[in-house]
């Protein structure tokens, strides 16, 4: 990526949140279906997108046809601000979802090439924090602590007693670099051992935080 101007200059401290004030002026809304696709692999980068609601998986699929979860996206994330020219995942609704569209010819053109250098960069520094964290996540030794700490991310980041989980076992699997048969497997140990509860398929409390705490790191 080549920036419009050095970071040390003065146009290029606009603050990425310019362009969430522009996307809620000049954003079309769009609405996907569970499972659509919103872009593809590959597909050149042309657009920027913010989930309104609902939530977003992004998915890269390997040459021998493996699927892998990149990450997971929900109400108020910036998603496909990507620093080469084409998306290296795609991106689908992993539930019914709107999503705010908006060219990034727009952006430039309407705000300049600072503000959008700027909020790719912040992106970027996001992205590799999501990517270093995920990194770490996959390498851990057993398949339990893995899911375990998917379990507590989710927990920490919901303030509600009962925490949903936006995805199913398979997405859960595709993430962690499991089966979908482990990561069965490892909740009903978690739940044996009432670390966690699971009312649902997809709703869980936490009713050990410390062990569950312990196991995540």
């Amino acid at each position: 990526m080549t920036l419009a101007y050095p970071l040390d200059d003065h146009r290029a401290q606009v603050p990425a949140a310019d362009i969430t004030d522009l996307m809620d002026r000049v954003g079309v809304r769009m609405s996907f279906a569970r499972n659509e696709e919103i872009y593809a692999q590959d597909d050149e980068v042309e657009f920027l997108y913010r989930v309104l609601s609902g939530s977003v998986r992004t998915i890269r699929l390997t040459s021998d046809g493996r699927r892998q979860v990149g990450d997971f996206y929900y109400a108020g994330d910036l998603f496909g601000l990507e620093t080469g020219p084409d998306h290296r995942f795609s991106a689908e609704a992993l539930s019914d979802c709107v999503v705010l569209v908006v060219k990034r010819s727009t952006v430039r053109s309407m705000a300049g090439d600072a503000v959008l250098d700027r909020a790719i960069l912040q992106a970027t520094h996001r992205e590799l924090e999501r990517a270093q964290a995920h990194l770490l996540l996959l390498g851990r030794k057993t398949a339990q602590e893995k899911v375990a700490a998917f379990l507590l991310a989710h927990a920490e980041a919901c303030e509600a007693d009962a925490i949903e989980l936006a995805m199913g076992r398979q997405d859960m699997a595709d993430y962690l670099g499991l089966t979908i048969e482990t990561v069965s497997r490892m909740l009903t140990q978690l739940q044996s051992q009432d670390i966690v509860e699971f009312p649902s398929t997809r709703r869980f409390r936490v009713r050990k935080w410390e062990r569950l705490e312990e196991l995540a790191d």
